[in-house]
């Protein structure tokens, strides 16, 4: 797993360019990735959900998060699945994203 912690960072780093144009805080700070997953193959699967099932950029930023990844040169594969289980909340936000738009 040690060896697999680099390549995780990378991803997340990745992950965190990616922005809800409606709300100026990556995704990662509002807590729409719910799990990162990399097989002994290095086919990643990222389950991500979006502030709510009919947000503008539901068919864009899925699709913007897998492309991005798709260019990390470690990885074989990449899946970026969308789930509302368990929807999101505003309280899934870090508290760098919370303080970012006033939310104290």
């Amino acid at each position: 797993m040690e060896e697999v912690q680099p390549l995780i960072e990378r991803i997340v780093e990745v992950i965190r360019t990616c922005y809800d144009p409606e709300i100026p805080v990556n995704i990662c700070e509002l807590g729409l990735i719910y799990d990162i997953h990399i097989s002994e193959g290095n086919d990643l699967s990222v389950k991500m959900t979006l502030t709510s099932p009919n947000c503008p950029v539901a068919e864009t930023l899925p699709a913007e998060v897998e492309q991005k990844l798709e260019n990390i040169p470690e990885l074989n594969s990449v899946k970026v699945e969308v789930t509302f289980d368990p929807p999101w909340e505003r309280e899934m936000m870090s508290e760098e994203a919370k303080m970012e738009l006033g939310m104290w």
